[in-house]
């Protein structure tokens, strides 16, 4: 900031013989100069002072802007991970799933816990208060929710443009697969958290690249009516988890999807029973919410049901890829992870695999296997490589 110094102005007058000096003779000696000194400001010094009432962005320290919002916290928070953002975001972004990019590499935020950053409020609150300014105030969570929406927005569109790159990588994993690539059975059973695979899955060998034209019509989803024609009377079981799943309560969706998730996870049987077209059309929406862990046990039921080969058509013909996708897009890490998940353990019926290219999955799965986290990239790797290994002549 530039420092405005008064101008000082020196006047000298000269004594003289003229009557009109004999009073500043008597002030002071004769043949003796007299100096006068006077004190004033450029005009530039109060217009900047007034504009210290609205500081520029430039101004203010960066640890006082939240990452997310960019402006001048009033209710900083400090997260899991260490950082600090604005409360109202912090609670947008874990509603919606949102992570935002980290300030600095291979630190991504961690909003788990939220701690009241005290130290940083009053920071903030002194420095308006040295410089005149107004202190900030909170969000409210309709604006946080926007200003969140907008940012998924952003990593949406910037997640559609596929890099030359990233091209010449999936032609270099149906080239050359990895190690990894060629126990994608056995790979399955690895996975720590959600699922375990059937011993009967088998991997495709052909190295015929995907072609991919229209598309199938076949593939689109069946309408409610067709839906109850196709099952009149489910099962008790059934019926009592699709009024949770179909509840206006949160909690109750959540506990109808972890009972699922908890069942299917070992047992062959209740994935069979339980791969209906009434609770995978439940799901369709359930994947796509705008709650995060909603959509994470989603998407981790619908890899468990994926998991038996005779539930893998119907699902892929039930129309759930494309909120796969959008999962696969803009969802939550662990969302877009089962989501990988999901799309592997589909893409390995070759029945399924020109209907999941021609919908779209290719480019996300690209790209994630770019910035996803390791178990996304590992998964988006595995279906590309089944996706590109299409042993039907006819496409």
């Amino acid at each position: 900031m530039e420092i405005q110094r008064p101008i000082i102005k020196l006047m000298v007058l000269h004594s003289n013989h003229d009557k009109s000096d004999n009073l500043s003779r008597r002030e002071s000696l004769p043949g003796k100069s007299k100096w006068r000194i006077s004190l004033s400001r450029s005009p530039s010094s109060s217009s900047s002072k007034s504009n210290n009432s609205s500081p520029s962005k430039t101004e203010i320290p960066t640890e006082f802007l939240c990452p997310i919002s960019g402006s001048l916290m009033a209710d900083p928070v400090i997260v899991s991970s260490g950082h600090s953002y604005e409360r109202a975001c912090v609670t947008a972004s874990k509603t919606l799933g949102f992570t935002p990019n980290p300030s600095l590499p291979n630190s991504p935020p961690d909003f788990t816990t939220v701690i009241p950053n005290l130290a940083l409020k009053s920071a903030i609150l002194s420095w308006c208060d040295r410089r005149s300014f107004p202190p900030p105030k909170p969000l409210d969570t309709a604006a946080a929710e926007k200003l969140v929406f907008s940012l998924m927005e952003k990593t949406n569109r910037r997640s559609r443009k596929v890099s030359i790159s990233e091209k010449e990588l999936i032609q270099a994993i149906k080239d050359k697969p990895s190690v990894r690539l060629d126990h994608a059975a056995t790979e399955l059973d690895r996975r720590p958290n959600y699922f375990n695979s059937s011993s009967d899955e088998s991997v495709a060998s052909s190295s015929r690249t995907l072609q991919l034209a229209t598309r199938p019509s076949c593939f689109s989803s069946p309408s409610s009516a067709e839906i109850e024609s196709l099952e009149p009377n489910p099962s008790p079981e059934e019926e009592a988890l699709l009024v949770k799943l179909k509840s206006n309560r949160i909690s109750e969706i959540e506990e109808a999807l972890v009972s699922i998730r908890r069942v299917t996870r070992l047992d062959e049987g209740s994935r069979i029973s339980l791969c209906t077209a009434r609770l995978i059309s439940a799901l369709k929406s359930l994947i796509v919410s705008r709650y995060a862990t909603v959509q994470v046990n989603a998407t981790a039921v619908l890899v468990n049901l994926s998991l038996v080969k005779s539930n893998k058509v119907k699902i892929v013909r039930s129309g759930i890829v494309p909120p796969l996708i959008d999962v696969l897009k803009c969802g939550s890490s662990e969302a877009q992870e089962h989501s990988a998940g999901a799309i592997f353990s589909l893409a390995l019926e070759d029945e399924n695999k020109t209907a999941i290219g021609v919908l779209g999955a290719l480019e996300p799965l690209l790209h994630l296997i770019r910035v996803g986290t390791e178990l996304t990239r590992h998964d988006s790797a595995l279906a590309l490589y089944h996706l590109c290994n299409n042993p039907d002549p006819a496409h």
